[in-house]
């Protein structure tokens, strides 16, 4: 049904362009009443420039190359009125309701593309032709239906690999309409060549507008989001270390103003966040809870991934590992601890028995940090007077769920805080005990969007939603599809056996 609702929404904003074009129907040879008819003025526009072929209007229907369809259909019909020139073939294709309105009021006349012969182009704007076309088409791609990424760390280890190099589809959930629309093409917050410089203008930004897609978000999904920790980040640090830790360790004033140490601070749009990739653990409205390194969802056991990796303390006969047998079980992370026969090694539960078996190894032991243990303000939600949780025991904790109202007070709101005035934009004040939001007091609140709970499959070596909390829906990216080529930059070589792997 969304999809259906899709194939529907864009023809029907390209008809309304289309609307605009009246009077070039009538020039045309058609009735101006032709163009006011949806979907069906698109038919006649396709017979007046000559593209009445069947799999033009297949194109037309299919979602997002439908955008460059229509695209090239108006700068044709420019073309039938005898305007060749570079800007007008522009405002005719990216503005048709305005470039076809103040073409009207010029005395210009319908010439059949079949018989007319066109003016001759330099090899110039041969070329600049060419190369806009071809970038225009990639950056529809690239922002309504497919885009790469690489995987930077191992928090998903096991299943998808440092060096892995994925294909994203923004389809499957819907695609974005980008926040900042002036931006660089085909890079995402940076300028190339620079560490720091904006590749975007911050001015206008759009709202939140995602497109139906071919399915919904799925429980234990792999997905990949907008960092929602990375709003502020130093100059320096970037999302590496967040603003919020700094500060935390710190103090706000000193990251602020000390340009040496931390560099600028700087603020990013939703869409220019940095992109993660993680598990969805937890859907809006679900109950989780972690013990002893067990996710619990709703009060039953969640998926438990065939590679997740936990930390195990490895204790061996000598005083060295060798290279060669860590690259043989595919560990990637770990430390020697102070003793100098004892390792800290992420591995999956298989590996850990198989490994266990080697005769150099005389301990294997799965670390879990017990309840009410090292308890950290770097745990979610910062409070570790009213929520003693650490990364293997943790909550119980609601996912906030679009148009649920909970109650709120000074004793729970460091769960909410985020959510009330980073995510959904209000000010919030606690004065005298008593919460205030946008100045008005209240015990309650009602949440504008839904919300999901993301951890890394490499549990004990990954910062996700137990460090920084929900990651709103108008954050999520797409979801991966498959490796399309990885590189072992540990050891230097291909990996060619992960060509072509879907992540599960």
């Amino acid at each position: 049904m969304d999809m259906l609702i899709t194939i529907l929404i864009l023809p029907l904003f390209f008809s309304i362009c289309a609307a605009f074009c009246y009077k070039f129907y009538e020039g045309a040879g058609y009735k101006k009443s032709d163009a006011f008819i949806p979907y069906y003025n698109l038919y006649i526009l396709s017979k007046i420039i000559r593209w009445n072929k069947w799999w033009c209007y297949v194109l037309l229907i299919f979602p997002y190359i439908n955008t460059f369809m229509a695209f090239l259909m108006f700068i044709e019909l420019a073309k039938c009125y005898n305007r060749f020139s570079f800007g007008e073939i522009l405002a005719a294709g990216f503005f048709p309701y305005i470039y076809f309105p103040i073409l009207s009021r010029k005395d210009v006349k319908y010439h059949d593309p079949k018989t007319t012969v066109r003016p001759p182009k330099g090899w110039v704007r041969d070329w600049l032709d060419s190369i806009l076309w071809a970038v225009f088409a990639a950056l529809i791609i690239r922002t309504f239906m497919f885009e790469m990424y690489t995987i930077p760390s191992s928090s998903m280890e096991g299943t998808l690999m440092t060096g892995d190099y994925l294909l994203v589809s923004k389809i499957g959930y819907g695609p974005r309409f980008p926040n900042t629309p002036i931006t660089f093409p085909f890079v995402h917050h940076t300028l190339p060549w620079t560490k720091t410089t904006k590749s975007y203008i911050e001015w206008p930004q759009l709202g939140y507008w995602r497109l139906p897609g071919f399915t919904s978000i799925k429980r234990n999904d792999p997905i990949v989001f907008n960092f929602p920790a990375g709003d502020t980040v130093s100059e320096a640090f970037q999302s590496n270390v967040t603003y919020y830790q700094l500060v935390r360790q710190y103090g706000r004033e000193r990251v602020n103003s000390d340009r040496q140490n931390f560099g600028r601070i700087i603020t990013r749009p939703v869409d220019k966040r940095e992109n993660y990739v993680k598990r969805l653990i937890a859907l809006p409205g679900d109950t989780l809870q972690i013990i002893d390194g067990v996710v619990y969802i709703n009060g039953e056991m969640g998926y438990q991934p065939p590679h997740m990796q936990h930390r195990y303390l490895v204790k061996i006969t000598g005083n060295s590992l060798n290279p060669k047998v860590l690259e043989k079980y595919n560990i990637y992370d770990g430390f020697r601890t102070s003793s100098p026969n004892e390792f800290v090694l992420c591995m999956s539960a298989t590996t850990a028995e198989e490994f266990g078996k080697q005769p150099f190894v005389t301990e294997v032991t799965k670390m879990i940090t017990p309840a009410n243990t090292e308890i950290s303000q770097e745990i979610f939600p910062n409070d570790t007077l009213h929520f003693k949780w650490n990364v293997d025991n943790y909550g119980p904790i609601v996912i906030p769920k679009e148009g649920v109202t909970v109650k709120i007070n000074p004793e729970n709101i460091a769960l909410y805080e985020r959510c009330i005035t980073a995510y959904e934009h209000n000010t919030l004040n606690i004065k005298d005990n008593k919460i205030f939001i946008n100045e008005k007091e209240t015990d309650e609140y009602t949440f504008g969007m839904d919300y999901y709970w993301m951890m890394g499959d490499n549990r004990h070596n990954s910062q996700d939603s137990r460090y920084w909390g929900y990651v709103p829906v108008d954050h999520i990216v797409g979801k991966p599809l498959f490796v399309w080529f990885s590189k072992d930059n540990t050891y230097h070589k291909i990996r060619w056996n992960r060509f072509f792997k879907f992540p599960k």
